[in-house]
């Protein structure tokens, strides 16, 4: 196994701890015959168990190996996936290196582990190859990537040679692309050391914008906006304000659940990261994707400055924000920074009051498009509530006794809204 990773190219860089990596060290010990039993076995054993974690993640199946042979080919950001993610396979002299490297993996996906199981009297490697996995719940692995990685496995354990191996690789690269922004559809930041990271988000809200009862002139906004973005056309950043629980959140989750596979990827972000903003559009400004950064219930406070990261980077600083990065915000407030009746009063000790109220103000003006979602009525939130008890079969309740129910329930709940309705269905359905 030593021999034939020695001989990659362009995946060559797998990383100190890659699994591959270490059992190739392993195996290549193995054929020295420098080694004590016990302690091959300890060392094997340790990356079968890292192998079986990601396996668990992932959820992997029937062929373990295949699964993490396909998981490092389209996880591997390099010189020729980056450009396959971008324009697809093309003729040129670097698909001999990348069909050269493409062998060597065709060799692994086929590597006999006979020899050193029954030398060490072990059978972990066979039984990798023929897996069955426990059946876990959707929520408890990121499906997405799964489904991914188990379909193209497949085919490329079926490949007769470098070349079909490379029009699967390379076809796989240019409709998800490559690496974390291939797979995954949202992000979040996790601060490491003063240095942001993207770490994927496995399990995502399925609801589409059909799930979200009226607001339909709001959601055409938001798709008319979002389907111009993902053509690569003209679009503006987009600010969702109004009241708590109307579905702004919900509409733009569905709106990456709706435009996913054109190629639309999210990134969530808080309010203190905000400081960080400018690193990550760098990392993504020349990705094959259009990013959306996300920012929830987005306000500040007097005291608060972390607005002035956010203003500078939608517009006004140096570098222009790149074309494949739009903001959507959800708010609450209308204008984001807290008013206060001395930014208006004669009594201000500031001279200049306006400068102040402009000041305060300009952030919203920054977002091209304003969306109002407002409280719905007391009949819009009865067609709420009958939409979502359409999809619980153990809710029986007739009209009639869901919308008196549902009324009641309102009145000690937070008043009438989306949010509510949805925890008052969730209330019948756990009851039922």
């Amino acid at each position: 196994m030593y021999k034939e990773i020695s001989k990659l190219i362009l995946y060559r860089n797998l990383g100190e701890d890659s699994i591959l990596l270490n059992l190739s060290r392993i195996f290549q010990k193995f054929e020295s015959c420098h080694y004590r039993e016990e302690e091959l076995i300890v060392d094997i054993y340790r990356e079968v168990k890292k192998l079986l974690d990601l396996a668990t993640t992932y959820g992997f199946d029937t062929n373990l190996w295949y699964n993490y042979l396909t998981f490092v080919l389209i996880t591997n950001e390099n010189s020729f996936s980056m450009t396959c993610e971008k324009v697809g396979a093309s003729d040129g002299t670097v698909n001999h290196f990348a069909k050269n490297d493409f062998e060597v993996f065709r060799s692994l996906f086929h590597y006999d582990f006979q020899p050193i199981e029954e030398h060490l009297g072990i059978d972990c490697f066979s039984t990798l190859l023929h897996y069955k996995a426990v059946v876990k719940k959707e929520r408890m692995y990121n499906k997405n990537v799964s489904e991914k990685v188990r379909t193209l496995s497949a085919v490329l354990g079926e490949a007769k040679s470098a070349d079909a191996f490379f029009d699967a690789v390379t076809g796989f690269y240019k409709e998800y692309g490559v690496g974390m922004f291939g797979l995954n559809k949202a992000f979040r930041i996790v601060d490491e050391k003063g240095t942001p990271d993207l770490v994927p988000i496995n399990n995502l809200d399925k609801v589409v914008l059909d799930d979200l009862t009226g607001y339909e002139i709001q959601k055409q906004k938001l798709i008319d906006n979002t389907e111009a973005f993902v053509e690569g056309k003209a679009a503006n950043n987009c600010l969702l304000f109004g009241d708590a629980g109307t579905g702004k959140s919900t509409s733009i989750k569905a709106i990456l659940n709706e435009y996913y596979d054109r190629g639309l990827r999210m990134i969530e972000i808080y309010k203190h990261q905000f400081q960080y903003l400018s690193q990550i559009i760098s990392q993504v400004k020349n990705r094959n994707y259009r990013f959306i950064i996300y920012m929830d219930d987005l306000s500040f406070e007097e005291f608060e400055i972390e607005y002035k990261y956010l203003k500078a980077v939608i517009e006004g600083g140096m570098e222009t924000k790149p074309d494949n990065v739009l903001i959507y915000a959800t708010s609450n407030r209308r204008h984001l920074i807290r008013e206060t009746w001395s930014d208006r009063s004669d009594m201000d000790e500031e001279l200049h009051r306006s400068d102040t109220m402009q000041e305060k103000l300009s952030l919203v003006y920054r977002f091209g498009i304003t969306i109002n979602f407002s409280k719905p009525s007391q009949k819009e939130y009865f067609d709420i509530v009958r939409n979502l008890a359409k999809k619980y079969p153990e809710i029986t309740l007739s009209d009639e006794e869901l919308c008196a129910q549902a009324n009641k329930w309102e009145l000690s709940h937070g008043g009438i809204s989306g949010r509510t309705a949805q925890q008052f269905i969730n209330y019948l359905a756990g009851k039922a």
